[in-house]
């Protein structure tokens, strides 16, 4: 009917199983005590090789009951044969267990190998992708160069071909402040003309905005209705209709009136 609550988790608080003291009576070899070597997290909880190696010790344990005695030299050759032939079959039993650990290990070193070949190749792709990469880069910077060389061979092809005879052209002032484009108006930097030097020019310079008596002068120059600033009252507008009845937008007026309040 009660409950506690406690600082940790159940993580924090959690042990081995519990192992009670126990007393071996004289003359007897419990079974359960073949097993102590089995701990928590080492053998416990008890899975399929675990359970064959107890059931090898049990028929290990039955042979050793069945050996015969050495009373004499007919007894002693039988128990050394059958001693051999158990020593046999443990060694082939251990190659057998050999060959399992060596399988699974063989397994381990194919996926290491596997993931270490994919690695390898995801890093060759990325490398050869950087380096098309930086082909198609210096491919375009180059097809740009050849195009812009080429538009500049035209221009001076077209120039020459334009005064082929060597005779010299007039200037025609009116067809080039006709012409938005011409040099009159969008002069290039190419021939000479550079329009970000003597930019200061372009700033305005006045009297009446850069000096205090400009901006007094300034001032008293302005109309009244400048400085001084009438506001007319608005005219209410008409609530009813012409029968005497409230329009709807003013009882909606009033409304949102009592709601702001």
């Amino acid at each position: 009917t009660l409950s506690t609550q406690t600082d940790y988790r159940d993580g924090e608080a959690q042990t081995d199983p519990y192992s009670p003291e126990y007393v071996v009576p004289s003359g007897s070899v419990p079974e359960l005590l073949t097993l102590a070597t089995l701990t928590w997290g080492r053998g416990l909880p008890a899975g399929l090789a675990e359970v064959e190696m107890i059931e090898r010790a049990r028929e290990k344990r039955a042979w050793e009951a069945t050996l015969p005695a050495m009373d004499n030299a007919s007894q002693i050759v039988k128990r050394r044969k059958m001693m051999n032939d158990m020593e046999r079959k443990e060694w082939a039993f251990r190659e057998q267990e050999i060959e399992k650990l060596q399988e699974v290990q063989l397994e381990v070193l194919k996926k290491l190998l596997w993931r270490r070949e994919k690695n390898q190749n995801e890093l060759d792709a990325k490398r050869l992708d950087d380096h098309w990469q930086n082909y198609q880069k210096a491919k375009e910077e180059k097809v740009k160069k050849i195009q812009h060389d080429c538009a500049l061979m035209l221009r001076k092809l077209i120039a020459k071909r334009k005064n082929v005879m060597g005779k010299l052209e007039r200037r025609d002032i009116i067809k080039e402040y006709t012409d938005f484009a011409s040099q009159t108006y969008a002069p290039l930097s190419r021939i000479g003309y550079f329009p970000d030097n003597h930019s200061e020019r372009y700033v305005v310079k006045n009297f009446y905005l850069n000096t205090f008596a400009g901006l007094c002068e300034l001032e008293a120059s302005l109309p009244d209705s400048v400085t001084q600033v009438k506001i007319k009252a608005p005219k209410p507008k008409y609530t009813t209709t012409e029968t005497g009845f409230v329009k709807r937008s003013a009882r909606l007026e009033v409304d949102l009136a009592q709601v702001h309040q």
